[in-house]
């Protein structure tokens, strides 16, 4: 669909921010210089942002930045977000604009990611509320929201203040799917540190007088359940390390995993058991279980008559886009943000193979991106 029919957004702006922006390093916990171009580029239109001490928390060079635009029109306020940081290979990006298969595309144009996880959210954010004022178009009272450190495990969101915001329903815009996909059920995760504690011995000279904690955790490891356990539920085992030298028998083992599901109860359960089963198997080896559990974010469900999935909705039914619910496997600030209360979805922006260094979006869908904030924030004053 020609978007610039329907709202005039300035294509060649929109993709010049979008280069300028991943331009920017900005790696988890070093964002300050992104907050200085986003604190500029919204000070032109005449908002101040507030800093929090996020940064400091996180031993990182930037907090999360608050945007609030009073509205021309007395309703409800509505939170919009995106994170500034990104993953690595995230220094030096350049991106280039090709043609691709029939489409325009931005990709990297050397070895690294291209950022548009969440540079494209930002993008059309920025985009979205020029093209709001430049038009004269009414608003709702506006909460914007750029989050740091999302990529380290939403930990920018997790030392956020809620008590700054008044909105009771929000979006996020950091999901892979096409414009149009609205996130309405995302899993809860616990991460899960097993540790074993052995007794260290020289490995040919008196082998019998230590205990393994590597052989252990293997076998209890084998003991435990991995991967899909049912459609809602799946867990993992991610980092193990432990031991001293090959030749001393290990005296200690450390895995981290993690466990996640659409539904608390199952996830609850399947933790239960993954303790149960490490902590007898490694008990009746004679060795010492120790285990940390950490919840790091809860579970979001959103039903389809919900206000801010149907104002979703309307919204991409007017510049022509398929709206489509779904389901995601993994977390994102959206899940913190629903925890505090606000009835939160994360939205499509299209970004393709993201976290890669083969990475892109076609700049059909980072306008599409801005349009459908655009007429989100029109339908809102409905």
């Amino acid at each position: 669909m020609d978007y610039f029919k329907k709202y005039p957004i300035q294509k060649d702006r929109m993709i010049d921010s979008f280069l300028e922006m991943i331009a920017i390093d900005s790696v988890s916990g070093h964002e300050a210089s992104y907050r200085d171009y986003l604190l500029a580029k919204f000070n032109e239109l005449g908002f101040s942002g507030i800093e929090d001490d996020a940064g400091s928390r996180l031993n990182g060079d930037s907090g999360n930045l608050l945007f609030k635009l009073p509205g021309t029109i007395n309703r409800s306020p509505l939170l919009l977000s995106a994170h500034m940081d990104t993953v690595v290979p995230g220094h030096g990006i350049q991106g280039e604009l090709v043609q691709f298969d029939g489409h325009q595309i931005i990709r990297s144009a050397g070895e690294t990611i291209l950022a548009g996880d969440d540079k494209a959210g930002v993008a059309a954010l920025l985009e979205a509320i020029r093209v709001i004022i430049e038009n004269g178009f009414d608003y709702p009272p506006l909460e914007i929201l750029f989050t740091v450190s999302e990529e380290q495990g939403l930990l920018g969101i997790k030392n956020f203040d809620f008590s700054q915001v008044r909105s009771s329903l929000g979006y996020v815009l950091d999901s892979g799917g096409d414009p149009g996909t609205i996130v309405v059920q995302s899993p809860c995760q616990n991460e899960i540190e097993y540790r074993v504690r052995g007794i260290a011995a020289h490995a040919g000279m008196n082998p019998e007088e230590g205990r393994n904690a590597i052989q252990m955790m293997a076998q209890a490891l084998a003991k435990m359940p991995c991967g899909r356990i049912d459609p809602d539920t799946t867990c993992n085992f991610g980092i193990i390390e432990g031991g001293l030298a090959r030749n001393i028998v290990a005296p200690f083992c450390r895995v981290k995993g993690e466990a996640r599901s659409l539904e608390r109860s199952k996830l609850d359960q399947l933790t239960a058991k993954l303790v149960q089963v490490f902590t007898e198997e490694v008990t009746a080896q004679g060795g010492q279980p120790e285990v940390d559990v950490v919840l790091l974010y809860p579970e979001a469900a959103l039903q389809a008559d919900e206000e801010v999935v149907r104002l979703a909705v309307q919204a991409a039914e007017k510049i022509g886009v398929t709206a489509r619910l779904e389901s995601t496997g993994g977390g994102s600030d959206a899940s913190i943000i629903n925890g505090a209360g606000i009835r939160c979805a994360n939205l499509g922006i299209g970004m393709k193979k993201v976290h890669t260094v083969d990475e892109y979006i076609e700049v059909e869908d980072l306008i599409a991106d801005a349009a459908w904030i655009i007429s989100i924030i029109r339908e809102a004053v409905m």
